[in-house]
């Protein structure tokens, strides 16, 4: 066997060797780091709901949500989209999360001459009459949803005596300017005029 023969078969000891060596696997560390991110992952979870608890807690004040009427009358408009929560009025951060109102879902709404009915599957429905409607505009983002310019449909009404601003993305988001329109006529010869652009942040 040459010197080249015996330098060759060498080389292949060693990188089958190596190769060997690479398959073995450090299981104890691997399940250590594992445990480790599965208790961090557990520690947010819990401190985001003891959050959310101590939130609604200080929301206690808040009245019932109001329900819609036997005989709400005729519909101006329908949609269906989606609800994507509620802040007070003017701070998009300031989540309201009382009686369900921090609870994202499928949402159907219908405005009629007796307010905006909001039916949520899997989610508590509520009604805003018409004399605490406050107004809409157009925006882009509303408790830590952020959208396009103009996305959001942002619905302002009075809720225990506070001003809440409600966010919608309907399926069909042309519709929004409209259900803009149809809000503030409605609110406009009780509270003034309104704007269609978000309140500046």
């Amino acid at each position: 066997m040459t010197s080249a023969t015996w330098l060759a078969t060498g080389l292949a000891k060693g990188l089958a060797a190596e190769e060997k060596s690479a398959t073995v696997t450090d299981w104890s560390g691997r399940i250590g780091w594992l445990v480790g991110l599965a208790l961090f992952v557990a520690l947010v979870y819990w401190l985001m709901r003891e959050g959310w608890k101590w939130r609604a807690t200080l929301q206690g004040d808040l009245p019932e949500l109001p329900q819609s009427p036997d005989e709400p009358g005729q519909a101006k408009l329908t949609t269906t989209g989606r609800y994507h929560g509620s802040t007070t009025a003017g701070q998009w951060l300031d989540r309201i999360v009382a009686h369900g109102l921090g609870t994202r879902s499928r949402a159907e709404l219908t405005l009629t001459d007796a307010g905006l009915d909001v039916v949520r599957p899997g989610a508590a429905d509520f009604f805003v009459p018409a004399d605490r409607l406050r107004g809409a505009r157009l925006d882009k983002g509303i408790a830590g949803k952020v959208l396009t310019e103009g996305g959001l449909l942002v619905v302002t009404w009075e809720h225990g005596g506070r001003l809440l601003d409600s966010g919608f993305r309907s399926d069909r988001a042309a519709e929004h300017t409209e259900w803009v329109e149809a809000i503030n006529s409605m609110t406009a010869t009780k509270h003034g005029t309104t704007t269609t652009e978000g309140v500046e942040r």
